[in-house]
């Protein structure tokens, strides 16, 4: 009779039947790649034509060049990495500081900084010309805040701060649990962080729903995290199999909450809206404006 091989680095049973139920969690590929990689190393043949000038002046230009390509490549990381934070969200403010606008400024001064020395004020085009390529290739930074229409803007500040809290709460959470190893865990982590997060885009599209989701934000997240980083100190020292599946069935069970949750702020805002247009129906009625 065939025996199923088992032993330390074999996976166990709860590894072979789990299947992530996200295995991206909606995710897109981040732009901040391959391309803004780049930028940091095309500036670097720089540092050759700062020893190989005639000059201090030559030396002094290539140095401030590098500098500034490499700033304007940090800034071009960091506003591509804003932006997709923005465009995550239904409910979001604009970057407080443009920083790809910034980074194709900086960029631009960099290149004719580059080539002063040789070409004099002719150095402007390529200037100009990276400036151009760089808002083509990478875009501006969203210059509005979107989804903000018809919202009260002191209860909007109140759900984005409250948001921003739980969303670093999720971040030690996986930041928590990758330094173990076990995909499975972090697997299942990340599908709770998928849940939490349809809670969060909840109320951020209605922000009356704070009161009723304040605790799920706050108390139950700041309980997982928690949980989370008591489970992997043990974890990390025995690998205990009993608490590794004691830690996944709590996952199970807290997600089952968050999901209850959101489905009802759901059933309440369809309430909502069907009494509205009840109401709206029953005006129009008593004006004589309703059609058979």
């Amino acid at each position: 009779m065939a025996k199923r091989f088992g032993g330390k680095f074999s996976p166990d049973d709860a590894d072979v039947q789990y299947v992530e139920k996200r295995p991206y969690g909606g995710a897109k590929a981040s732009k901040a790649g391959f391309g803004v990689n780049l930028l940091f190393v095309a500036p670097l043949p720089l540092v050759i034509s700062m020893f190989v000038g005639t000059g201090a002046a030559d030396f002094g230009f290539a140095l401030l060049a590098l500098g500034m390509l490499l700033l304007a490549a940090w800034l071009t990381r960091e506003g591509i990495l804003a932006q997709e934070a923005y465009d995550a969200r239904t409910v979001a403010r604009k970057p407080a500081f443009p920083r790809k606008i910034c980074g194709a400024a900086l960029m631009g001064l960099g290149l004719a900084t580059a080539g002063f020395s040789e070409m004099g004020l002719a150095a402007i085009i390529p200037g100009i010309a990276g400036v151009v390529l760089h808002l083509f290739a990478f875009g501006p930074d969203p210059m509005k805040n979107k989804g903000f229409d018809g919202i009260d803007q002191f209860q909007q500040d109140r759900v984005a701060r409250v948001v921003d809290d739980a969303e670093s709460t999720l971040g030690i959470m996986s930041a928590t649990v990758q330094n173990l190893g076990d995909r499975t865990v972090e697997a299942r982590v990340a599908d709770f962080q998928s849940t939490a997060r349809a809670l969060f885009r909840r109320v951020e599209e209605d922000p009356t729903d704070l009161s009723a989701a304040r605790k799920y934000l706050s108390v139950y997240l700041t309980g997982a995290k928690d949980a989370t980083q008591k489970f992997a100190g043990l974890y990390a020292n025995k690998r205990d199999p009993k608490s590794r599946q004691e830690f996944l069935a709590f996952l199970d069970d807290l997600e089952g909450n968050f999901t209850a949750k959101t489905e009802t702020l759901l059933a309440n805002n369809k309430t909502d809206l069907d009494i509205e247009m009840k109401v709206l129906r029953d005006r129009l009625a008593r004006e004589g404006l309703t059609t058979d």
